[in-house]
């Protein structure tokens, strides 16, 4: 079996979910400030998140919904999925996102699987706690390295940009940094200095 994980954030798509949340209930300052550093792996990711995810306490549910559904994708990312899959990939993301986001796009790109966290309600609103598999920052390679046992996976691809995703590299036959951060660029393999998707399959 053959396996290729992408990153969610700023990877399948344009965006990094937490900061189009923040924006829209006017706490993006803060958030994008914290993001920065747990990209760079300059901040502990399980730190980083819980402040974050903080941040949106009361914010409207539906609101939050209806913008994790109308993120943008990154160019190339049907085609991409499609492109794999008839290579005989099953494709999923991992994300220490939002179930909110991951779930509607894994159904809008037929991924074979989507691993995230998940946003706590109350009320109708945001309570700024957040439960998941992808809340620390090695979730990733954890995760990866379970599925490759379990479904016994011969070939691996990873596709990422942030620091959260570099654990994941030591376990690829191919690691990709997408449009990365300087520091993931050093643990890749191959550097894909582009924001069109289809060129990863140049590599595969």
């Amino acid at each position: 079996m053959k396996l290729a994980v992408f990153d969610f954030d700023s990877t399948l798509i344009k965006a990094e979910t937490l900061e189009v949340l923040a924006q829209a209930y006017k706490a993006d300052a803060e958030i994008k400030e914290i993001t920065q550093k747990a990209m760079e792996g300059k901040m502990d990711f399980y730190e980083s998140l819980m402040h974050r995810v903080a941040c949106l306490k009361s914010m409207d549910f539906k609101e939050a919904k209806n913008i994790c559904e109308n993120l943008p994708l990154q160019q190339g990312a049907y085609e991409v999925v499609l492109g794999l899959q008839a290579r005989g990939y099953k494709v999923v993301c991992f994300s220490g996102g939002f179930t909110l986001a991951t779930s509607f796009f894994k159904e809008k790109l037929k991924l074979d699987g989507d691993f995230s966290n998940t946003l706590h309600v109350e009320k109708g609103v945001l309570n700024g706690q957040v439960s998941g598999p992808m809340m620390r920052g090695d979730s990733k390679f954890e995760l990866l390295q379970s599925l490759q046992g379990l479904l016994g996976v011969k070939q691996t691809l990873v596709v990422g940009d942030g620091a959260n995703d570099i654990g994941m590299f030591a376990l690829a036959d191919v690691s990709i940094a997408f449009n990365a951060k300087e520091i993931v660029k050093k643990a890749a393999k191959i550097v894909a200095q582009t924001t069109d998707l289809r060129e990863i399959l140049e590599y595969v």
